[in-house]
């Protein structure tokens, strides 16, 4: 096969080997590991789901926080928005609902990245000629300055007459090494990832749809773990340094000696820390169900419904004495499950 870019430079370093093996074995865990109340799963499930959709957005210029993108997807059946943050948050709320639902027939095709593209982009009045189909124009990415002043290319990305034929290449590649599981799947989605943003092959919405694919890629090897944990809050919070690998690999990318490494280790200690969260807040479940009173069960379950919870509203919510609500709140806050925020009558209380 003709391909354009070289895997054989990769190199399997002691530490690339040591991350692989702590997520399989959490992957191979997760039988176990995820067995506990149903209700608490779908809890997890929905808010690492909220963090994922918003800070996907939020590292593409978006400013909805948490909060306004669970208001938002609350009433996503009006489908009716009013600016463009709240356009791109509702496609990739549809496309992540697709995935999640049908990962199992998704087979990467190219014909279904352009309809995921579709998916993404579907609320998007100005990307309504292009959604779904290659980039018609150039689409180099661009470093901007504070005061938003344009300093010059930091990457060029493949030119659109080159992109259908790069794609083709690429999920070709990808479809065969993921098929034949000679390689490890976990670098071969990293491989896939990081060649599929540099060639950039739509107009809009690749650094978005680079993580729907890689949620999807993920599903299908096995990892089902993954829609309870946000690895889209990960990156959003190492942001520098996801661009830094994606910059020191991809100005190689189609040589003859292009350096992996910085992207696939970058890539795997992200899938880390995702399944060190998520096996933390599993642990917590489980406090919770073996330790805490009812009173203090029912505090969290709405403070996780609610985004934010104060004394009143816990009061009002449950029936129970101001001061017994009081008593349960720092015990809550002591331990570690709960955060305090503001002062005197404008206090309220938020998951840890």
């Amino acid at each position: 096969m003709d391909i354009s870019f070289k895997t054989d430079t990769l190199r399997i370093t002691d530490e690339i080997l040591a991350l692989i093996a702590e997520i399989d074995e959490f992957k191979g865990a997760w039988r176990a590991i995820g067995r506990i109340a149903p209700e608490r799963l779908s809890s997890l499930r929905r808010v690492a789901t909220i963090e994922s959709i918003g800070s996907s957005t939020r590292i593409e210029g978006a400013r909805l926080s948490d909060r306004e993108v669970e208001a938002l997807l609350r009433n996503i059946e009006i489908k009716a928005f009013e600016t463009r943050d709240e356009q791109e948050v509702a496609g990739y709320a549809e496309a992540m609902d697709t995935v999640f639902q049908n990962a199992e027939a998704i087979a990467l095709t190219e014909n279904h990245i352009k309809q995921l593209h579709r998916d993404l982009l579907q609320f998007s009045d100005k990307d309504e000629r292009h959604r779904g189909e290659y980039k018609p124009l150039s689409n180099n990415v661009e470093a901007f300055g504070p005061d938003g002043e344009n300093l010059g290319v930091i990457f060029e990305t493949a030119a659109p007459f080159d992109t259908p034929r790069l794609m083709g290449e690429l999920v070709t590649w990808a479809a065969a090494e993921l098929e034949r599981g000679k390689r490890h799947r976990l670098l071969t989605i990293a491989i896939f990832i990081v060649v599929f943003l540099a060639i950039h092959p739509f107009q809009d919405g690749n650094g978005r749809l680079s993580r729907i694919l890689t949620t999807l890629l993920l599903l299908r090897a096995g990892y089902v773990y993954v829609p309870y944990g946000s690895l889209e809050s990960i990156i959003e919070q190492s942001k520098e340094g996801y661009y830094l690998a994606l910059r020191q690999t991809q100005g190689e990318i189609w040589s003859e000696t292009p350096d992996w490494h910085p992207w696939v280790t970058y890539f795997l200690g992200a899938l880390k820390q995702q399944k060190d969260r998520l096996a933390k807040k599993i642990e917590r479940e489980r406090l919770i169900l073996g330790d805490l009173p009812e009173l203090s069960q029912k505090i969290l379950e709405m403070a996780r419904e609610h985004g934010r919870l104060t004394v009143a509203d816990a009061v009002k919510l449950t029936g129970a004495n101001r001061n017994t609500i009081k008593d349960h709140l720092k015990t809550l806050t002591q331990k570690g499950f709960l955060e305090r925020h503001g002062a005197g009558r404008g206090t309220w209380y938020g998951i840890a």
